[in-house]
């Protein structure tokens, strides 16, 4: 088995899995789901910290528009960009 082809595997898939919750997070932020559902706690509290943290580089909402998820995105993709070619340089 290749481990190369694992590993950038493991990330496509990681990330992918990832951006669904926070697509997931998004349409229940219109929903306005009741919070004690352990599904949806869950999908908020895995999400928060990546949002949290694009929120401190955003400015407030503008209006009434949350562009963390947006940014959020943008960057596990560049980060699975990154990971991906560098597994493949390193391992394949």
């Amino acid at each position: 088995m290749n481990y190369g082809r694992f590993l950038i595997a493991l990330i496509s898939v990681g990330v992918e899995i990832y951006v669904w919750l926070i697509l997931a997070r998004v349409i229940l932020s219109f929903l306005r789901p009741r919070t004690f559902n352990p599904i949806i706690r869950f999908i908020y509290e895995v999400t928060e910290p990546l949002l949290a943290l694009c929120r401190r580089f955003l400015p407030g909402p503008a209006l009434g528009l949350d562009f963390s998820p947006l940014l959020a995105i943008i960057f596990l993709e560049l980060m699975k960009y990154a990971l991906v070619n560098l597994v493949a340089r390193l391992l394949l």
